[in-house]
């Protein structure tokens, strides 16, 4: 898997207000972005949760839209008025994020779509793997375009690098927010995407996800780790977590009973 790398030539708006500000912006290429900034709250920690998210869901064979590198010029929004957003910018030169904007596509409502019980599994059980918080009734981070389901924003996943230290401990949770996954009443065949996604998601593969990385957003090893170090344990989290599914299978199973 490569990813392009483009350059920003216009930002357009910011997408919604909070701390991360994400915003459309148009790149070099003649295509318009989501661009996800380094400068924003959680810095790169965001965008390595991004791409290894985005990254995995395509793997396993969602629709997701593409991602890319998108570079920040330092005179790039030198011009722009909100104070707020002249800082963002300002710290966010260099490599960031972007996701290829789909323009026209409005936001997943369980109450207005159907999804069948195989498709909810299969989604359940990667954000389970990753650790995903935020895939909620209130924010689903899905989107219907062209009446096909697509996957956005996968910021929030794997979320135990925020403290780093003990990320053993993570690898082995059950991942109890399981239990506020939008899909979760329908997804009644756990088991079943447990065994065919483990062969699509082998050693290499994972591996593979995680090289994609740039060295330029591994930059917070307390320790003298280089940025390596930091991938293997990555590399190492999701190998484990992957190796030790039926715990989050269990956890996601007893919630849905709860649930249903």
């Amino acid at each position: 898997m490569n990813l392009r790398t483009v350059n920003v030539t216009r930002y357009i708006t910011p997408l919604r207000e909070g701390g991360s500000l994400p915003a459309l912006a148009e790149a070099d290429d003649g295509f318009k972005y989501v661009v996800k900034f380094r400068g924003a709250g959680h810095g790169t920690k965001m965008l390595v949760s991004e791409l290894i998210g985005s990254a995995m869901a395509t793997q396993l064979g969602f629709r997701v839209p593409e991602i890319v590198f998108i570079n920040l010029d330092e005179a790039f929004g030198r011009g722009e008025g909100d104070e707020e957003i002249q800082d963002l910018l300002k710290g966010s030169q260099g490599l960031n994020l972007g996701l290829h904007y789909l323009s026209g596509a409005v936001t997943f409502d369980p109450v207005v779509t159907h999804i069948d019980g195989k498709t909810a599994s299969q989604i359940v059980w990667m954000d389970a793997l990753l650790t995903n918080v935020d895939r909620t009734a209130r924010n689903t981070n899905m989107l219907m375009w062209h009446k096909e389901l697509w996957l956005i924003d996968h910021g929030a996943s794997l979320y135990f690098h925020h403290s780093w230290a003990g990320w053993e401990k993570y690898a082995l949770s059950p991942f109890v927010q399981i239990k506020d996954h939008v899909l979760l009443p329908l997804a009644d065949r756990l088991e079943e995407v447990d065994a065919e996604f483990k062969k699509i998601l082998t050693a290499d593969k994972i591996a593979e996800i995680v090289n994609l990385l740039p060295d330029d957003w591994l930059n917070w090893g307390e320790d003298g780790e280089t940025p390596q170090d930091i991938r293997q344990v990555y590399i190492s989290f999701l190998t484990e977590r992957l190796r030790n599914s039926n715990v989050f299978i269990k956890e996601a199973q007893h919630a849905r009973k709860v649930l249903i």
